[in-house]
This record gives structure tokens, sequence and C-alpha cells, in this order.
């Protein structure tokens, strides 16, 4: 199983931390985020890696090599000037051999412990174009619970709410590749598209994810990391 990771990120909320590397290069818990993202794909079946870079290329490469020292064939695709991210997946789309029918699509900067092959069932079941990880959308704040009039009943610390997200794990069909903008993001070209022709699925996980967007994101990851059962 191929899996594509966008990994050129330039992380611009978590300077200085990525003035002289990547954002999915960051240290979390002894290695970089993307090293964590690596061993959860090859615990899940992924045997071929290819990593969509652009800024600071040369830090990554440098780092994984062939992916041997992780149990993966890794190979880059280097951007020589940015082309978004539906861009970078079909540039690098173009290392797949043509006998793969679908591949595993993720942003270099999440962590989740979401097993792959329900989504790759839900992706074959449903014959959809795409298939999204979703996850749910959780307050950030505490919430009031109300009684009557202006009573207070109580308060629920940071509850999941009656939304999912796009987490940014997916399952891409080849089709996918062909229709994706040259520069752009997938996210407000193609996906609209494929929504609208019922050809844009999604599953609902309630696994452990988090996106990596600030120094507070990175010490609650490093907390469930260090703290979670082998």
């Amino acid at each position: 199983m191929y899996a594509l990771i966008l990994a050129g990120g330039k992380g611009e909320r978590l300077r200085p931390l990525t003035s002289d590397r990547p954002k999915p290069m960051i240290p979390l818990a002894g290695k970089p985020i993307l090293e964590h993202q690596l061993q959860w794909l090859c615990g899940q079946g992924v045997t071929d890696v290819i990593l969509l870079c652009g800024y600071l290329h040369k830090v990554v490469s440098s780092h994984f090599g062939d992916g041997s020292r992780l149990g993966l064939r890794i190979a880059y695709s280097v951007e020589t000037e940015p082309l978004g991210r539906g861009g970078a997946f079909k540039k690098g789309f173009q290392l797949v051999p043509p006998d793969v029918p679908f591949v595993i699509g993720t942003n270099g900067d999440n962590i989740t412990d979401q097993p792959l092959a329900p989504l790759v069932r839900s992706h074959r079941r449903t014959g959809a174009i795409a298939t999204i990880m979703l996850a749910p959308v959780v307050s950030p704040f505490g919430i009031a619970r109300m009684g009557g009039g202006s009573r207070i009943r109580g308060f629920e610390e940071k509850p999941p709410l009656p939304y999912w997200l796009n987490a940014g794990v997916y399952v891409l069909s080849r089709e996918f590749f062909a229709d994706l903008p040259d520069k752009g993001d997938h996210e407000t070209t193609l996906f609209p598209r494929l929504a609208e022709c019922s050809k844009l699925h999604g599953y609902r996980s309630r696994a452990y994810w988090k996106g990596i967007d600030t120094v507070k994101d990175l010490a609650e990851v490093e907390a469930y990391l260090r703290n979670r059962k082998p």
C-alpha cells in the first residue's frame, strides 16, 4: 500500500521552531512529528511512502533517507515552486506505479491511532473517489449547562460538538489525481466538485486524532504519547 504525505509546510504559527526545518520535522517526544506518522503507517500495512516536500526539503531527506530504517521504501517529490496541497499531491502521484488502485494521503502534521483498514473497506464499499477520515469537533472551552431561566446547572469541560472535521487522512482512488489542479488546494477545488456528484465520502472516527498547529498542541500530543498504553 502506498501513501503520499504532505511534508513541506512552513508552520508559520510555530516559529521559531520551524525556522530551520519544515513543520512535520518539529521534535515530538524525541522524534519528528513525521516519524511518528510514518511508524503509524508502517504498522497499518503501508510499504511505500512518497514525501511531498518543498520548504527545507533536505532536512526531511537527510533524516529519513530511503526509509529502510523504518521498514519502508521512501521516495521524494520536491517542489521547485509552491504548488499548493492539491498540486503537490498531483506531482507526487506521478511516482506511484500504474497498477496501484488507490493510495493513502495524509497531512504530515497529524497524529492519530485510527486503523486504516476500516477506511479502505468503506472506500471500496461506497465506490467513492475520495474518502476522508472525519474527527469530532471538540469545543475549546468549557460549556455551561443551563436550567430554567438563568440558572446554571453545571459545566462540561471541552465537550464534543455535533460536527465533524476533515482530519487530513484520505483514501484516494486514481481518478482523484486526474482532476487535481496543477497548482491549488484540493480542499477548495476538487473536494466540492466530488461532493456535488456524490463521490466524496466520510468515515467518522472516534480514534485519537490531533492536528498540530500550536505549541499547546505539541504539549498535548506529547503528553498523550508518553502516557498511552503500548
